[in-house]
């Protein structure tokens, strides 16, 4: 049982670029607060996107017809719009100058999580990992190499949510970490049996983190210590609502 949680973010990581050994930048960001044993480690994605290199210039962007009409429409940069149009796999609804669109993931974001803050340079903007999973176990791997145990890792992005105002940081990467507390089939204090409580403690987590993360203060990695995880094999594509139960579609 877990009787206190403490978050602390990673001080002195240098701006990320193309190519960067992201797992040596946190471990030598953590000299003069290690990372422990139990520890999980959050890592925001734009840092991640960085080191892949999954950054592109809209000046090499020509718009469809399409985009340069909305974009007119809405006074939008086309190229932006175009970039979005190709990281979709749908469009949720675009209105009021807002696209909210299903990426390749999966995930249910504005601008298909198409993002230009916190990129140095003009005219580039950050892509999400092709795979934040896959991006999640590899830091993961080398983090837990180097330092002689497992270490869990969730990757978080900023979304919006449909019922509520406000963004938060939810999971869209994650390894070696259970991502859901499912107390189905238990009994409450009252004694009455739970049937569909199941708990998004990747999301959870994520958002904790973000509290000291935040947007403008170039502290991208969190460590939260003191949650009593359970290794899992799960992915955070896994929290994603599948079509035939999502009752927004």
């Amino acid at each position: 049982m877990t009787d206190s949680l403490e978050l602390f973010a990673l001080d002195g990581i240098p701006e990320v670029t193309p190519g960067d050994d992201l797992p040596a930048l946190i471990l030598k960001s953590a000299e003069h607060r290690p990372v422990l044993t139990g520890d999980i480690v959050v890592v925001t994605q734009k840092i991640v996107s960085k080191a892949e290199g999954r950054l592109l210039s809209l000046r090499n962007i020509i718009p469809s017809e399409f985009a340069v009409q909305w974009a007119a429409q809405w006074d939008k940069d086309p190229r932006m719009v175009e970039v979005v149009l190709r990281e979709s796999k749908r469009i949720v609804r675009m209105d009021h100058g807002i696209m909210i669109c299903e990426t390749k993931h999966g995930f249910v974001c504005a601008n298909a999580g198409v993002d230009a803050s916190n990129i140095p340079g003009d005219d580039v903007v950050c892509l999400l990992p092709e795979d934040p999973d896959v991006s999640a176990m590899n830091i993961s791997q080398s983090l837990s190499q180097a330092l002689g145990f497992t270490v869990p890792v969730v990757i978080t992005d900023s979304f919006g949510r449909p019922w509520r105002k406000g963004i938060i940081n939810i999971a869209i990467g994650a390894a070696q970490l259970a991502l859901f507390a499912d107390y189905r089939g238990k009994a409450d204090t009252s004694g009455h049996e739970l049937r569909v409580t199941v708990l998004a403690i990747a999301d959870e987590i994520a958002s904790a983190a973000e509290l000291l993360s935040r947007k403008l203060d170039k502290r991208p990695v969190v460590v939260v210590r003191g949650y009593s995880w359970e290794t899992a094999a799960g992915r955070a594509q896994d929290l994603v609502m599948p079509p035939e139960q999502d009752m927004f579609r």
